[in-house]
């Protein structure tokens, strides 16, 4: 599979930013359901953790520098770790099956980790 890296306008065209952005809606969703104990556990937790996954990406993409882009991936890429362990966490707790939103999570991983790659960092 080859890679081809087009100029982009904005971090929305930005297909890693795009599943992340959908991986947010579908935990918003899901959380939806969690008990109304965890509402400032983890619900709070879970949730603030995927929401900064596409704000890192959003907000790296205009960095001028690949150190600096590389920083915001990186952080990205801490907070969808957290996210995914939250996930394991919310089925092991029988909150819901969360196996498909880890699967979504493990996705966007893939993706930037290959998205570092392509911009050299």
């Amino acid at each position: 599979m080859v890679l081809i890296m087009e100029k982009t306008k904005s971090f929305k065209e930005l297909v890693v930013w795009q599943k992340a952005h959908q991986l947010v809606l579908d935990i918003y969703a899901v959380t939806k359901g969690f008990p109304k104990e965890e509402l400032f556990g983890l619900t709070s937790q879970l949730r603030r953790s995927t929401v900064s996954v596409p704000a890192n990406i959003s907000e790296g993409y205009r960095k001028r520098t690949k150190p600096d882009k590389a920083k915001f991936m990186n952080i990205a890429q801490g907070s969808l770790d957290e996210t995914h362990y939250y996930l394991i966490l919310a089925k092991d707790l029988s909150y819901a099956d969360t196996t498909e939103l880890q699967c979504d999570s493990e996705e966007v991983a893939r993706m930037l980790a290959a998205y570092l790659t392509a911009i050299g960092a």
